[in-house]
């Protein structure tokens, strides 16, 4: 079953958005206190829970690898909770799939890109995702929740690792270059990606230089579902990178309010 929308700028996907339109999001840092920092977000009906431990001493097989070296590591875990999906659907395993490791792995390397890991020789830094509720896109929202949880733990990164997805549908994939440019449509929730189609997933740091101008270098790429022409996928990867810009532009408001927010209640203390 395909979605049903409007190919056009004009157009309304069935949940009511324009093609270029992202789900409603919200964003909470700090909600989990027996953790060096933590961050929830929802995206549309998408629910993460990011947490962050350390810089600690590496532990098990990572210590003995860690002594000439130069840098920290940074080990990530990605689970899926069992009652994440629709009634109906239970997940059989949270962690160890294919899947999930595959995740993990995507996950170590974004954070890698950002965090300042030469700040952190002999040090290793933990982070652990937890999908509560899946609705398309949990990838990139997990991606988002992470670099979240790393700013309230207080580790210095570069950018905000920032993730966003682009799907377009089967029916249009056929379409050639100049008809097909405005095809895809952002943050696609469950139905719009089990629909046949392609899925092409972005993380990038969409770096502000200044008012009017955002650099965003791509980090991480991924793509599921069908085959898609390479003349097709800059378009697509264009319009992924635009999504990753807006969604920078709220995740850094709400880490300015959560800042102001913990400085007042600082001094409200002292």
């Amino acid at each position: 079953m395909e979605p049903e929308v409007d190919t056009t700028q004009g157009g309304l996907r069935a949940d009511g958005r324009r093609p270029l339109e992202l789900r409603r999001i919200r964003l909470r840092l700090g909600v989990f206190s027996q953790a060096d920092g933590s961050a929830y977000v929802e995206q549309g009906k998408t629910k993460i829970l990011a947490t962050v431990y350390g810089p600690h001493q590496p532990r098990g097989k990572a210590a003995s690898s860690m002594m000439k070296a130069v840098k920290g590591i940074v080990n990530c875990q990605y689970s899926t909770a069992v009652f994440s999906f629709g009634a109906g659907e239970r997940k059989k395993r949270p962690r160890g799939d294919r899947k999930s490791t595959e995740r993990a792995l995507q996950l170590r390397h974004a954070m890698e890109a950002i965090i300042n890991l030469e700040l952190f020789a002999k040090s290793q830094i933990d982070i652990f995702v937890e999908v509560l509720q899946v609705d398309g896109s949990e990838f990139c929202v997990a991606v988002n929740a992470a670099t979240l949880a790393l700013i309230d733990a207080g580790i210095p990164i570069k950018d905000y690792a920032i993730g966003c997805s682009v799907t377009v549908a089967d029916s249009l994939l056929g379409d050639d270059e100049e008809q097909g440019q405005g095809t895809g449509i952002l943050d696609a929730n469950w139905v719009e990606e089990c629909s046949p189609g392609v899925t092409l997933s972005i993380v990038a740091l969409p770096k502000v230089v200044d008012e009017t101008e955002t650099k965003s270098s791509v980090i991480l790429s991924h793509g599921a579902g069908q085959r898609l022409h390479l003349s097709r996928l800059e378009p697509l990867r264009l319009r992924a990178l635009q999504g990753c810009k807006d969604i920078r532009t709220i995740v850094d408001q709400a880490v300015r309010n959560h800042l102001q927010i913990f400085t007042v209640t600082s001094v409200l203390d002292q």
